[in-house]
């Protein structure tokens, strides 16, 4: 892939932050200004300090730091799995949460998982099945408002009652923990799906960057790798479905908001989804933000309030509506990954998310965590002693 390509179009007027691996220093708080790298570690040790400042933009824009370079370079040797300076995952202490069935299309497929009961070849009929019986219906409701309180009554009547229904439609969204903190990859890196699944997929979508007062305050891409045939044989497996070694992907950077990038922004953005596999398979889709049924600003406000505070910040992804189903292997197969996918989930103003697919159980384990973290950064005496 042409780096270029994998950077915002707008590279010039977007403000990016992100964490790269510096040999000898291990991870690192960075800055793009104007195409160039700024290593801004010794401002801000980790990136839920920078996130959590009121003079992040100030500080991204003009913190003194070292040079790494040309950002095309990085993204260029991220992008070839290159062992040297690379990408990571733009965020370190914040957890990873995620909302599902935010989309309409996203609701209908969790139903026809819960009723293949995670046999794929089961799918295809049950779509067919279901699409005549909803129609276009839910793409048209506001979750939680009596137009959809009264469909989720007929669509019960009629024995099509879901737990994805309930929050697909109903007043409470699904907001679920993708993967802790340091055990997301970045752009490049491998990403996992178990052994054991047949019937898998990636999930395109954008993430919020959210501070400890729960203000968002940026956004970038995520990879929500999804095992379907293990979560639509159980809801009570969607740990083991979504949280496994490398199945959380976060990148290339944070994308800070600012004057001439926001929420709105976010609110009509595009997202790409192209697959390429060894096999010569090749699937592009999209996903469109205009059509999510429930606003960013309230998926942020059930997942963090009163009821529940985040003081490192937090990462949300907010769904998708690209669920892939062209066959792949046959007639009424479905799609399914297979070893050595390339994934590259794209748009415009935040840039490319690319990864290729491994086993979970083979790829480089998780072994970095906020132990080793804190242990770099006191051997560089990044870390201010507080009053």
């Amino acid at each position: 892939m042409d780096q270029a390509k994998a950077l915002p179009v707008d590279l010039e007027q977007a403000l990016l932050v992100g964490r790269v691996w510096r040999p000898g220093h291990g991870p690192s708080v960075v800055a793009v200004r104007r195409g160039e790298v700024i290593d801004i570690t010794a401002a801000t040790p980790t990136m839920a300090d920078l996130l959590d400042r009121p003079d992040r933009v100030a500080l991204a824009a003009s913190a003194a730091g070292e040079s790494l370079g040309d950002v095309h370079v990085l993204m260029a040797a991220s992008l070839a799995g290159q062992e040297g300076l690379r990408l990571l995952a733009p965020c370190d202490l914040q957890p990873v949460k995620a909302a599902g069935v935010t989309f309409a299309i996203s609701l209908l497929e969790r139903m026809i998982e819960e009723e293949a009961g995670g046999d794929a070849s089961r799918a295809e009929e049950i779509r067919v099945r279901m699409q005549a019986l909803i129609g276009s219906d839910l793409s048209r409701l506001r979750p939680g408002s009596p137009e959809a309180a009264k469909l989720k009554a007929e669509l019960t009547e009629r024995g099509q009652w879901s737990q994805y229904l309930e929050v697909g439609i109903g007043p409470d969204a699904e907001i679920f923990s993708k993967a802790p903190p340091m055990a997301s990859v970045g752009t490049g890196a491998r990403i996992g799906v178990l052994p054991e699944s047949r019937w898998n997929n990636p999930e395109p979508e954008i993430v919020l960057a959210v501070d400890s007062r729960g203000e968002v305050v940026g956004a970038t891409l995520g990879n929500d790798v999804n095992l379907r045939d293990i979560e639509g044989r159980s809801a009570l497996l969607l740990t083991k479905a979504k949280d496994n070694n490398g199945s959380c992907a976060i990148g290339p950077f944070i994308r800070l908001f600012n004057g001439g990038f926001n929420l709105d922004s976010v609110r009509q953005a595009d997202v790409s989804l192209r697959i390429e596999g060894l096999d010569g398979f090749e699937l592009d889709g999209a996903s469109h933000m205009r059509e999510i049924s429930r606003d960013p600003l309230d998926l942020v406000r059930q997942a963090c309030g009163r009821h529940h505070q985040y003081p490192d910040g937090f990462m949300l992804f907010l769904g998708t509506m690209f669920s892939p189903t062209q066959d792949r292997m046959g007639p009424g197969t479905g799609f399914t990954h297979k070893l050595g996918d390339r994934v590259v989930i794209a748009s415009e103003r935040l840039g490319a998310l690319v990864n290729e697919v491994r086993l979970a159980t083979e790829i480089e384990p998780w072994t970095f965590g906020v132990r080793a973290l804190y242990a770099k950064l006191a051997a560089r005496g990044m870390l201010r002693q507080e009053a």
